[in-house]
């Protein structure tokens, strides 16, 4: 196991920045998912972090050991860092058994001990009396297993993620998601996942870092990158977030009494807030919900309702809130249909600096 600490870490391919004074620490034990759309950095940022690109500024220290830093590059083979990449990258020609064991086998092992490691690695994910098939004898779901036991069977003190489930279906991927969260809590091995997966990254992760445009947003727990989201561009990318805009009335230690489109309503503030008279506020599909009568709501009309099973998304407009489009978890039965005109109350929401 491994610490790992980047510190304004920068990298620049010509005019264009993938990394921007990126800085980052990572437990002994823990695994961070970095979270982003394509193009954020988060790839750029793994090979940095793996040695297969020279970082601009800054610096990245593993363990106590600094390995990059301008005019210090200590190479890829000498960070004892294990990857697994997206496509597995298993040769097809070797068993189950050469593929694990072959990192021991280009380090000299000796035989009894390399076989001896590959059989604990192979049972430790799952697959003992596999050793003897070749990967394409294998489901998506357990040429997984091989590469995580190939990354993992040199002892690595930190182990890179990259993507390592988009290759898997809907199904299966729910499954590995488990997979992988047993085998961490079992090796206690450093991660980080790489992924643009939301759903997978707040499964799996300690904490997510959230990137864009090169720049770390913020890192946080799964929860309090929901609950509390630091930027209008985090609410928005994480957990179907709406931001809106409120006029402030009053504040309490921990909330704010505002109106959004004109209807009064409480939203949890950070205690620091000082907000103006207005002010961002963002909400979930679970702050809203479909009003009684005598409720004070937004007046609204429904775009779209989408059926996902047990309950629907509906997706409608309010006047008083402009083109954002406001979608909420409506249960079945449920009579309402596109274009018909709803209310919608504000039960929480969470204001943004």
């Amino acid at each position: 196991m491994a610490r790992l600490r980047l510190d304004g870490v920068s990298r620049r391919f010509g005019d264009f920045t993938a990394l921007d004074g990126v800085t980052l620490d990572v437990a002994d034990g823990e695994l961070l998912a970095v979270l982003g759309p394509s193009g954020c950095g988060k790839t750029t940022l793994l090979r940095a972090v793996a040695g297969f690109d020279q970082v601009d500024a800054g610096e990245i220290v593993i363990g106590e050991r600094r390995v990059s830093a301008p005019g210090l590059h200590v190479p890829p083979e000498e960070r004892r860092i294990g990857i697994v990449f997206q496509s597995y990258a298993l040769w097809p020609h070797m068993s189950v058994a050469e593929n694990v064991g072959y990192p021991l086998k280009v380090a000299k092992v000796a035989v009894a001990e390399r076989e001896r490691r590959v059989a604990d690695m192979l049972h430790l994910v799952g697959l003992d009396g596999f050793g003897a098939r070749k990967p394409a004898e294998l489901s998506g779901g357990q040429r997984q297993r091989v590469a995580l036991a190939r990354c993992l069977v040199m002892t690595p003190s930190l182990v890179l993620l990259d993507e390592p489930l988009a290759n898997l279906d809907v199904h299966l991927r729910h499954a590995m998601e488990a997979e992988l969260a047993s085998l961490h809590k079992r090796t206690g091995t450093t991660m980080i996942h790489i992924t643009h997966d939301q759903a997978e990254a707040m499964s799996l992760a300690d904490r997510i870092a959230v990137m864009d445009k090169g720049a770390l947003l913020q890192v946080a727990s799964p929860s309090m990158l929901y609950r509390e989201p630091a930027n209008e561009t985090v609410a928005r990318f994480i957990g179907e977030g709406m931001v809106v805009d409120a006029e402030v009335e009053g504040q309490t230690e921990d909330a704010l009494t505002v109106r959004i489109g004109g209807v009064p309503a409480t939203v949890r503030a950070p205690a620091s807030a000082s907000p103006e008279r207005t002010a961002r506020v963002c909400l979930r599909p679970r702050d809203l919900a479909l009003a009684g009568p005598d409720m004070p709501a937004l007046e609204a009309h429904v775009v779209r309702m989408l059926y996902r099973g047990g309950a629907y998304r509906m997706e409608a407009r309010a006047d008083a809130t402009g083109d954002e489009v406001l979608r909420l978890d409506v249960a079945e039965p449920c009579a309402v249909k596109s274009g018909d005109a709803v209310r919608l109350a504000i039960k929480d929401g969470w204001l943004l600096d």
